[in-house]
């Protein structure tokens, strides 16, 4: 048996130049180099994800949300660290 180990998430913002980044960092078995390339494609689930129910579909279509608002989401990770996804939108124009 597994000992259970507690992940921790937080939140951060951060208001840049042009924008505004919405940093999630958490402290889980984080995600192999090796898989890293791949996360946001379209039915893609790394091994760990396949004893669970999904269709590997939720970072692509979050992706492409974002990418449609002007915006960028990335990734860094590092197995037995956790990881950090940062989300990066335009601000909003001050003429609407």
């Amino acid at each position: 048996m597994h000992a259970s180990r507690e992940t921790t998430v937080e939140l951060a913002t951060a208001l840049e130049d042009d924008g505004v980044a919405i940093s999630v960092r958490d402290t889980g078995p984080g995600i192999a180099p090796d898989v890293l390339p791949h996360i946001f494609g379209r039915f893609y689930r790394g091994e760990v994800s396949r004893s669970g129910v999904s269709t590997g579909l939720g970072l692509a279509i979050a992706k492409e949300l974002i990418e449609a608002q002007g915006g960028a989401i990335s990734v860094e990770s590092q197995l037995g660290q956790g990881s950090v996804f940062t989300v990066t939108l335009p601000r909003a124009s001050e003429a609407l």
